[in-house]
């Protein structure tokens, strides 16, 4: 694998590009070097979870990461406006590919309720049950992501405005430019604000919105969290790496 810092932002950036299970092994190690970090440090790991293919791929590794679950706190970083039991869902990815196989106490698991027909509602709840435990404003200790080929991450899309609000958590969101359109999601000082950030991207129709975000081509969402996150790694395989600009390559 080809790991590398080079990129000019106000934030630590790494970018590992590797095979699927390369990149599998080195998101489960860090996962499991924060939590020892934060458990040892607060008693408490905190973490929001993506869907797609993030959870297809990466989830059922994680769920055998050797970490006390019973002192983890999930979070989600988006969620669509069905029932947790829905396909779409992205609390029933994740309960099926790694809460349930690791066990996890129900008590540990904080679902956004986007099935509420008030949606607004919903996110108060979330922000609330969110604080209460990451703080005000919200540090979780980890972030995870993946990327739309249009460059969205969690529910923020380009071409919609993306609220940097500092006291403005969870946003509700009507008008998704895909299916489903209602969802609820973190906002991007939550998201950059996070202790760590870890970015998936797989898949050749990922390669364009990479390389525009690192180019600061766009000033869509990935963008501002690439140049914005404390810390943060993103995780490539060598499709969704292929368009990288010579100054982002190993040498």
């Amino acid at each position: 694998m080809d790991a590398f810092n080079q990129l000019s932002t106000s934030a630590t950036v790494e970018i590992f590009v590797g095979d699927l299970s390369e990149l599998e092994e080195t998101l489960a190690a860090d996962v499991q070097e924060l939590a020892h970090t934060a458990l040892a440090a607060r008693g408490v790991f905190t973490i929001a979870l993506c869907g797609g293919s993030v959870a297809t791929h990466f989830f059922p590794r994680l769920a055998r990461a050797p970490i006390d679950w019973s002192r983890t706190d999930f979070f989600w970083v988006d969620e669509r406006a069905v029932p947790p039991t829905d396909p779409e869902s992205n609390y029933s990815a994740a309960a099926s590919l790694w809460l349930e196989p690791a066990s996890v106490p129900d008590a540990r698991l904080h679902r956004m309720r986007a099935e509420d027909p008030d949606l607004q509602r919903a996110a108060t709840i979330y922000e609330q049950e969110l604080t209460s435990i990451a703080g005000t404003p919200p540090q979780l200790d980890l972030v995870l992501l993946g990327v739309g080929p249009d460059g969205h991450i969690a529910s923020l899309f380009p071409g919609r405005p993306i609220s940097q609000r500092p006291n403005h958590f969870v946003e509700v969101v009507d008008h998704a430019p895909k299916p489903p359109p209602r969802r609820l999601t973190l906002t991007l000082p939550v998201l950059a604000g996070a202790r760590s950030v870890a970015v998936v991207a797989l898949g050749a129709p990922k390669a364009a919105a990479i390389r525009r975000a690192l180019d600061r081509a766009s000033d869509g969402p990935l963008e501002r969290l690439l140049f914005s996150a404390t810390r943060l790694r993103l995780l490539l395989d060598t499709a969704a790496a292929s368009l990288l600009p010579a100054h982002h390559r190993p040498g």
